[in-house]
């Protein structure tokens, strides 16, 4: 009955999670049960304001920017504008100072230039704090707003009891149909929640403004400072305004590369918040519990509840359920079409699939982004998620678009990486808590372990990425030896690591690595630059077996012999290597291969036959 259970459980959270909670939301909304999200304010009223731009690397759009500020209608004397360059590396600074200098007649916009890169939430912890204004508001560098913008947001705090305002937010070009439409979606959902929630549950970081007494210092790791900084505000009492009359236009078009960077920081932030700022779903404002929970909690959740479910369906299916089966069959194809339309956003998707395409994607990048910060990898200094277009040359290509592996081979494979790596994720968040206890017990050391490989290979580059493993060894392994491959029974793993070698359990978290792009459930096993030129130089045709090809969680060679121990095993290894490769020409030899392969790593791990 349980993976009954869980299907059940599964298609009613995500029916309501996207469906049934925005019409709840839209009735509670309408009657007003939150209380007035808006008032009028009073023109009349005109506080002091700090305008505080963040910036890093911002070079393609500061002088438009300050063009923008120099613009906006505000009494003279009760603007203060900050543009706080945070470590920039490009001609930010250089620009900022130029457009000020032909742009600012009044004097009011400062450019303060910190050498260092401290990350996003230092610079606004430091601004903030030496603001003697009464409003502090918060503008990104690529963001527009209109003239008296400013003026309009401004007067709301004429009522003592707001504490935050939000305008609304639009793209100027959407990178796609999916994101377009997500983003009206958005501005309609966040308008309702403001009502039932006595205030936006987060804002656009494009511009909002809060009052500067109702700020406390941000934790230095705050992922989401948008959604953070104004709930906490809140939490303290103050009503938040959502006010759609106001629209701050985004400049920047963002490409696939750069959406998926952010939304995967975006879910790390959403799990962050969940855990931090749990008191949003206190029983004393059953709003803005109803809001957070529905929101924010089941944005968190849905994503491995929906792979728990497809695990379950698999495993009904096998059991000979046929409704299972074409429930399984049903979801597999939707995955496969909605990672058809991310694929190729720029062509002409029907409407639906690329509405599905981006949702299908954003839930992958949340469960991504909530894995990572729960394994202590996010949560530090900020970085662009890419360059402007004029900065750096294009990104190197990935394997998939070498042209080496046929399309339909490149998109089912890709398919089946992510569904079998976010089903390990959903195995590994059982198992996380008694694995890192053990862990933690048995030896002295972090819990997981980086350690940087060679990864796919192109025409003009080699890859490196840092592979993520459940530490295994003593942290002190190689400090008198240096580099040297593992042998049988060797001294150097400690007690958890020998049981979790021998069941491969401590190859759970390379699914991240998956998820990220920068390797495949199957492939090739990723080898240590240390040792990758002397293998090159020992065995013939050593660096071609990652050609176009991402290395893999397991495969062909390491299913058929144990951990490296020698060259003579990496050469051995480098001939099943090379056959794999072969066997991606064809889609119908791929498959059975995958599967094949997929169902003996299973078999290792369940009689612990690794080493």
């Amino acid at each position: 009955m349980l993976p009954e259970a869980i299907v059940a459980i599964a298609g009613i959270a995500v029916v309501y999670h996207h469906i049934l909670y925005p019409l709840i939301l839209a009735r509670l909304a309408k009657r007003k049960w939150g209380g007035p999200a808006t008032s009028a304010g009073s023109a009349s009223f005109v506080p002091s304001v700090t305008l505080i731009v963040p910036a890093h690397n911002e070079a393609v759009v500061i002088a438009r920017k300050i063009e923008n500020l120099a613009a906006l209608r505000y009494p003279s004397g009760r603007l203060h504008i900050v543009i706080a360059c945070d470590g920039c590396t490009d001609a930010t600074v250089a620009r900022a100072r130029a457009a000020v200098e032909k742009l600012d007649a009044t004097g009011r916009i400062t450019i303060a230039d910190y050498a260092a890169n401290r990350g996003k939430v230092a610079i606004l912890n430091e601004t903030i704090a030496a603001a003697a204004t009464e409003i502090v508001a918060l503008s990104d560098a690529s963001a527009l707003m209109d003239p008296d913008a400013l003026e309009r947001a401004a007067a709301h705090f004429s009522d003592p009891a707001v504490g935050v305002v939000c305008p609304t937010y639009r793209l100027l070009q959407p990178g796609s149909e999916g994101e377009s439409t997500y983003w009206q979606y958005q501005a309609r959902l966040k308008a309702a929640e403001a009502i039932v929630a006595d205030g936006p549950m987060g804002t656009h970081g494009a511009f909002y403004l809060f009052r500067r007494k109702a700020w406390s210092r941000l934790p230095s790791d705050t992922i989401n400072d948008d959604f953070v900084l104004p709930s906490r505000i809140l939490l303290a009492g103050y009503r938040g305004i959502y006010d759609p009359a106001i629209v701050t236009t985004e400049l920047e078009r963002t490409d696939a590369r750069q959406e998926i960077h952010r939304r995967i920081r975006i879910g790390a932030g959403n799990m962050q918040q969940l855990i931090r700022l749990a008191r949003l779903a206190s029983s004393s404002h059953p709003g803005r519990a109803f809001v957070f929970l529905s929101g924010k909690g089941l944005r968190v959740a849905v994503p491995f509840i929906a792979v728990a479910a497809l695990v379950s369906l698999a495993s009904l299916s096998i059991e000979g359920s046929l409704m299972s089966l074409v429930l399984f069959l049903l979801a597999a194809l939707l995955a496969i079409g909605s990672l058809v339309a991310v694929k190729f956003a720029e062509a002409r998707c029907p409407r639906p699939i690329a509405w599905l395409g981006y949702l299908v994607q954003g839930h992958a990048a949340s469960a991504l982004g909530a894995m990572r910060y729960l394994a202590g990898f996010e949560g530090k200094p900020w970085t662009r998620a890419a360059p402007g277009p004029s900065e750096l040359p294009a990104p190197s290509k990935s394997p998939i678009d070498e042209g080496f592996v046929p399309a339909d081979v490149q998109v089912s494979k890709r398919v089946i990486d992510i569904v079998c790596a976010l089903g390990a994720l959903a195995v590994m968040a059982v198992l996380f808590v008694p694995i890192a206890l053990a862990i933690k017990l048995t030896s002295r050391g972090p819990i997981f372990y980086r350690q940087l490989r060679v990864g796919y290979a192109t025409p003009t580059a080699t890859h490196l990425f840092h592979l993520i493993k459940f530490r295994t060894m003593r942290v002190d392994a190689e400090a008198g030896t240096g580099a040297v491959w593992a042998t049988k029974d060797d001294p150097r793993i400690t007690p958890i690591g020998r049981f979790l070698r021998k069941t491969r359990l401590d190859e759970l978290p390379q699914c991240i690595n998956v998820l990220r792009g920068e390797m495949a459930v199957v492939g090739p096993r990723p080898e240590r630059p240390s040792f990758f030129s002397k293998l090159e130089a020992a065995i013939p045709y050593y660096t071609e077996r990652t050609y176009g090809v991402r290395p893999g969680i397991t495969g062909l060679a390491q299913v058929n012999q144990a951990y490296d121990a020698s060259i003579e095993d990496v050469r051995n290894k480098v001939l099943y290597d090379h056959a794999y490769a072969a066997k991606l020409m064809r889609w119908r030899d791929w498959f059975r291969t995958d599967l094949s392969i997929i169902f003996r790593t299973v078999t290792v791990m369940a009689l612990g036959k690794g080493q």
